[in-house]
């Protein structure tokens, strides 16, 4: 009885190790270089959703969206498109239908 208890407790401790590290691999690593270093002060928006939505097929529906997600989250991520994760606010920002609301 007392080995069949220990064995189960190591059992359950394995596959707990096994999950935290699949879900440690899984979570995206920001270096210091990535984080932003004008967080805490106000970013110009406009400019900011200019040059994401730059190559937008849908130049005034994606300033509006950007404008939003920027005004709220202070933050607008690097590029044209992609890298959303970068600002999460703006990643994790959904319509009412579940679909992400920013550019």
């Amino acid at each position: 009885m007392a080995i069949s208890f220990k064995l189960v407790a190591a059992a359950l401790l394995v596959s707990f190790l096994v999950c935290h590290l699949s879900l440690a691999e899984e979570a995206d690593i920001v270096d210091a270089s990535q984080v932003s270093t004008t967080s805490y002060s106000k970013i110009n928006c406009g400019g900011e959703c200019r040059r994401r939505c730059a190559l937008s097929r849908r130049p005034n529906l994606c300033h509006r969206a950007c404008g939003t997600c920027c005004a709220r989250c202070n933050c607008v991520p690097p590029g044209t498109s992609g890298n959303q994760k970068l600002c999460a606010c703006y990643y994790n920002m959904t319509t009412h239908g579940g679909r992400r609301k920013c550019p």
